[in-house]
């Protein structure tokens, strides 16, 4: 009876089990593995695991032969596979060794989406430099407003920008952080080298190290023959904006800490540093003190990251800015949708003034869209501002809440959003605030394809 609950158990496990016995005959071969690698239990059963794969590629034949385990390793069995794999050699009661066990958890979906990011950051980067030497106005434009304490942040950051000294830029989320730090690489020396934005919370620990440090030809299996330069190098003679901060894996601090502290940096696989010429600028919601009390943020990067520190002021702490503000994302959304721009009455005003405004100028440019999409009203009053701020969230769009003036807005609405939302339809309906029978509903009125 032990033996079926432990198959069941096995089989009923999300990642893929391989297990070997010591002639490298397939032994155990559970359902996930089936599905990673589309073999059959029946093929491979009882069989030399080298028949399906090379000698090379295989991290649990690695194992068997030396002997040593292997703890959360990325790994490339396939060209179309990426796995981050545990293995384990196996020995009998008297200390013999009978075979090995590797579990594989497939994150061939997660390096794709990593990948498609990567380049989709690349080209969305390239366009914002060329916007950016398009505007012959100051780089620190951007951050509107003239209240007293956002202008002590620009007076801050224009100082940080004549120098290359390593700035962190605190504030809460929504606050303007990559644009504060987009102004100071372009009010800088460095204005004509790249600017490389890193989200140290969006990419996986597996992947951190080959992602920022790069790698060299054949450091690990499924290597790039050529290697690759990492997130650093490519910000040479420019900046690398590392967003998040304090979501860097801990083993990955003190990797950090020495490019810094040396200016030189090592890929996976090589033994010879290379010298780097790039400025580090940084970022976080997070309170790092609070992260270093709780031994999971190095006190040693912090310091050194923290040599010049920057808050980004959150919107409740500069209400003399949130019209201008308002005004702003109004004319730009007026003009992406061919709208009029509709007028603050003085109780909007008020309204807006008295918020407190959790996701600061984000939430603020959210609700100046809504306003243009959503609204029929020449002029926006307290009653309007009241649904258009509920709980951060859209206005639900009920079935009566448009007339046939507005069916143009709605369904503009609807495609951007089942876009925002990749075309999850129940994500989209969320968001909008209908259920997902409503959302069919206009999706066949409006004859909206889902991609």
């Amino acid at each position: 009876m032990d033996h079926f609950y432990l198959e069941a158990i096995l089989s009923a496990e999300d990642d893929a089990i391989t297990v070997i016995n010591q002639h490298k005959e397939v032994l155990f071969w559970n359902d996930a593995a089936v599905q990673t690698y589309n073999i059959q239990k029946s093929e491979i059963l009882n069989k030399r695991i080298t028949n399906f794969f090379h000698n090379e590629d295989l991290m649990v034949l690695k194992v068997l032969h030396s002997r040593i385990p292997v703890k959360n390793t990325y790994h490339r069995p396939r060209n179309d596979k990426h796995v981050v794999i545990n293995a384990s050699p196996v020995f009998n009661e008297g200390g013999e060794l009978i075979g090995a066990v590797s579990l594989e958890r497939d994150i061939t979906s997660i390096v794709r989406l990593n990948d498609n990011l990567h380049t989709k950051s690349e080209e969305l980067n390239e366009l914002k430099q060329k916007m950016l030497h398009l505007d012959e106005t100051s780089p620190f434009s951007k951050l509107i407003g003239n209240s007293a304490a956002l202008s002590e942040t620009i007076q801050i950051a224009k100082k940080a920008a004549n120098t290359d000294a390593t700035t962190l830029i605190l504030g809460e989320s929504g606050t303007g952080k990559e644009v504060c730090a987009r102004a100071i690489h372009e009010a800088s020396s460095r204005k004509n080298g790249p600017f490389i934005p890193v989200n140290c919370g969006a990419i996986p620990s597996a992947l951190f190290e080959s992602e920022l440090f790069g790698y060299v030809g054949g450091a690990f299996t499924g290597a790039d023959k050529k290697g690759k330069a990492g997130k650093i190098e490519m910000a040479e003679g420019g900046t690398l904006f590392l967003d998040e901060v304090g979501e860097l894996p801990f083993e990955m601090q003190v990797k950090l800490l020495r490019v810094l502290q040396e200016s030189e940096l090592y890929r996976i696989g090589e033994t010879k540093g290379r010298k780097i010429n790039v400025r580090f600028i940084a970022a976080t919601n997070q309170n790092l003190e609070n992260l270093m009390n709780n031994q999971q943020f190095r006190p040693d990067l912090y310091y050194r990251l923290n040599v010049i520190q920057i808050k980004m002021p959150p919107l409740r702490e500069r209400t003399d800015d949130i019209i201008e503000l308002c005004q702003q994302f109004l004319q730009q959304f007026a003009s992406e949708y061919q709208s009029t721009i509709p007028i603050l009455a003085e109780d909007a005003v008020q309204v807006m003034n008295e918020y407190h405004w959790p996701g600061n100028v984000r939430e603020l440019r959210n609700v100046a869209q809504r306003m243009i999409i959503l609204s029929d009203q020449s002029i926006i009053h307290k009653t309007d501002m009241d649904q258009l701020l509920q709980h951060g969230h859209f206005t639900p769009l009920s079935s009566n809440a448009f007339t046939s003036s507005t069916y143009p807005k709605e369904k503009q609405l609807i495609e951007q959003m089942l876009n925002q939302m990749n075309g999850n339809k129940s994500a989209t309906a969320k968001r909008l605030g209908i259920s997902r029978v409503t959302l069919y509903k206009k999706l066949k009125k409006y004859d909206i394809e889902v991609k």
